[in-house]
């Protein structure tokens, strides 16, 4: 690899690292460490072709095009964490795997059954991964930044919410959302 392709897969890591919040090569990996998959099964269940799936992890590609493919990560993320923490088993996450695999998106925030805490709300990771995606299937980060930079001077918590939600790292909104409560 030359110095100019080295060059554009750095760049392509991090604008993965804005958009998802790490590289889409980490978090595939994750993926098909967590639930014993290969990457032609994810590839299979994401809807994405191989060379695809390649291209992301490899960070020849940045962007995921399809929101239902990101929904479909999103998915696969949250089933992850249910499958390591036993609240679903190596069985049942094989069939949510399906099911995921068949998901053609729709709207980012769903009415769907979801994670809960004890009090029975929704997780406040999953609350903040579904203001993330609304906000970067809207438009991309270096966009969402812009619209924060011009905002801030009139609006500066409207322009800290976009930095932090629409470009920024899910533990960082995650942080700002628990802050933000009560």
């Amino acid at each position: 690899m030359d110095a100019a392709q080295q060059e554009a897969t750095a760049r392509a890591r991090e604008l993965q690292r804005s958009w998802y919040g790490e590289p889409l090569g980490a978090l595939f990996r994750r993926l098909i460490d967590d639930l014993g998959l290969n990457q032609a099964r994810l590839a299979a269940v994401l809807g994405l072709s191989a060379p695809m799936l390649s291209q992301l992890m490899s960070g020849q590609r940045a962007k995921i095009g399809n929101p239902a493919v990101v929904q479909r990560v999103q998915a696969l993320q949250e089933l992850a964490v249910q499958v390591a923490d036993g609240t679903v088993s190596a069985a049942e996450a094989t069939d949510r795997m399906d099911e995921i695999k068949k998901s053609q998106g729709g709207s980012v925030l769903t009415g769907t059954a979801q994670p809960t805490t004890g009090s029975g709300g929704p997780t406040v990771r999953r609350v903040v991964r579904e203001i993330q995606s609304l906000l970067r299937s809207v438009a991309a980060a270096g966009d969402i930044i812009d619209a924060a930079d011009s905002l801030a001077p009139a609006h500066p918590e409207l322009a800290e919410f976009l930095r932090v939600y629409g470009a920024g790292r899910t533990a960082d909104a995650v942080a700002h959302y628990e802050s933000h409560q009560n």
